[in-house]
C-alpha cells in the first residue's frame, strides 16, 4: 500500500514483469508511490513461479514486488480494458516491459495514451528500446549481458565468458528507468507537459561500462578481463595474507606511501619503479609479490587492523551472509521484513535511499496475491 515518502501521492500502474519493471516500481514503492500491478489473469506475473519458494510461495517474488497492489485484468476483453483505462485516468505513470509494438497492438502505445491521458508518463524497458535494428530482439539478463560487452571484461584473463554474478542487466534498467520517471514526474511538474520514457537493458550495458570504453577510444582495443584488478590504479586489487584475500585500494600516490609503511616496507615507495601510478601499473606483477612477501606472513583480521588505523581503504572478501548480516549492514536497516500470510515472516533487502525527513521502517508491508487487491481498486474507481 502507498507509503510515506517523496511520491507520496504519485499513482503507478504496473504492468512490468519478472525484473527489470518491477525493480523500478519496487523502489518507487519504497518513496512512498503507489503502485498497482497490473497482471495477467490466473498465472499472473511469470516471477510468481519462479524459485525459490517459501511454503510454497516465491520468495524471488515476494522480495522485487513488496508494497504493492494486484489486479488481475485481460486487456483483450472489453470489461477489463474499461476498467485499466479508469485506472490510466487517475494514474500518474504507467511502466511496462514488453517487447515493442506488444502495447500498440493492445491499443495502448505511447501516441495513443498521450492524446487520451495527456497527464500520464509513459515508461517502457526493453531490451534494445523502441529503436535501432535490435528492438524487436527479445532479450533476459544474460542476453545484454553478453551482447553489452560486460561479460568480456569481467573473470580472469584467458578464462571462459563470465556472467556477473547478479542480474546486472535487468537491474541496470530498472535503476535507469526509475531515474528516467523520476526525471518525467519533475520535467511534468514544471512545464505540465507528460514524456515517454524509453530504456533499453542494452544500452545501460553501455552506460555501466564506464571506464571500459574510455580505454576503447583511447587504445583502439577492446579490453579484456583482468580479474580483481583495477585497470587504471595500483596497488587496486586482492591479495593473498596468511589466511585469505584481503582487499587494498590504494587509490592515490599518497596511500601506497602509507601503505608500505603501513606493513613495514616504506623503501617500496622510493623505488623507482613504484614511484607514480602509471610506473606501478607497468610493474604491477612485481610491486604485487613484493606486499605479498609481507601479507602473507600475517591473517586478513591482523592487516585490517593494521590498514584501516592508517587511513587505507581495504576489506575482506565477504560471503553474502557474512555481507548481510554484517553490523554495518544491521545499523543501516538493510535487512527488513514482511509478514506474508501464507509463508510468514519474510527477511528482505532494505532500502539503500536513506532520505533525511522520511522513516525508514524496519517493516515491509508484503507482496500481493494475484488479484488480491481487486475488491479496494475498483471501489477507488
Amino acid at each position: 500500500m502507498p507509503g510515506t515518502g517523496p511520491l507520496s501521492g504519485v499513482t503507478v500502474v504496473d504492468l512490468s514483469r519478472i525484473l527489470a519493471g518491477p525493480y523500478c516500481t519496487m523502489l518507487m514503492a519504497e518513496l512512498g508511490a503507489r503502485i498497482i500491478k497490473v497482471e495477467t489473469p490466473r498465472t499472473g506475473d511469470d516471477a510468481r513461479h519462479y524459485g525459490p519458494f517459501l511454503k510454497g510461495k516465491s520468495a524471488y517474488f515476494m522480495s522485487i514486488n513488496r508494497g504493492k497492489e494486484s489486479i488481475a485484468l485481460d486487456l483483450k476483453n472489453d470489461a477489463d480494458r474499461a476498467t485499466f483505462e479508469k485506472l490510466l485516468a487517475k494514474a500518474d505513470v504507467v511502466v511496462e516491459n514488453f517487447r515493442p509494438g506488444t502495447m500498440e497492438k493492445l491499443g495502448y502505445g505511447w501516441e495513443t495514451l498521450h492524446k487520451k491521458f495527456p497527464n500520464l508518463i509513459y515508461a517502457s524497458a526493453s531490451g534494445f528500446g523502441h529503436s535501432g535494428p535490435d528492438s524487436q530482439r527479445p532479450a533476459y539478463d544474460m542476453v545484454v549481458q553478453g551482447m553489452g560487452g560486460i561479460m568480456s571484461i569481467t573473470g580472469q584473463p584467458g578464462g571462459p565468458p563470465m556472467r556477473i554474478g547478479m542480474s546486472i542487466g535487468d537491474i541496470g534498467a530498472g535503476l535507469y528507468t526509475c531515474i528516467g520517471v523520476n526525471s518525467a514526474l519533475y520535467h511534468r511538474a514544471m512545464t505540465g507537459e507528460a514524456t515517454k520514457v524509453d530504456i533499453g537493458m542494452f544500452d545501460c550495458q553501455l552506460a555501466l561500462l564506464e571506464n571500459a570504453i574510455l580505454r576503447y577510444f583511447l587504445s583502439g582495443k577492446a579490453p579484456g578481463p583482468l580479474g580483481v584488478r583495477h585497470p587504471n590504479i595500483a596497488p587496486f586489487e586482492a591479495f593473498d595474507a596468511s589466511d585469505g584475500y584481503i582487499i587494498i585500494a590504494a587509490g592515490n600516490d599518497s596511500l601506497f606511501v602509507k601503505l608500505c609503511a603501513a606493513i613495514g616496507r616504506p623503501e617500496l615507495a622510493q623505488e623507482a619503479r613504484f614511484k607514480t601510478n602509471d610506473l606501478r601499473l607497468q610493474s604491477m606483477e612485481e610491486l604485487k609479490g613484493e606486499l605479498e612477501k609481507v601479507l602473507k606472513t600475517q591473517p586478513v583480521a591482523h592487516w585490517l587492523k593494521v590498514l584501516d588505523a592508517a587511513g587505507i581503504p581495504a576489506g575482506p572478501i565477504n560471503n553474502v551472509g557474512q555481507a548481510i548480516e554484517s553490523p554495518q549492514a544491521k545499523a543501516r536497516n538493510m535487512i527488513v521484513t514482511a509478514e506474508d500470510p501464507v509463508a510468514g515472516t519474510v527477511k528482505l533487502v532494505g532500502n539503500p535511499i536513506k532520505l533525511s525527513g522520511f522513516p525508514d521502517p524496519a517493516t515491509r508491508s508484503p507482496a500481493p496475491e494475484l488479484d488480491g487487491d481487486r475488491a479496494r481498486i475498483l471501489k477507488g474507481l
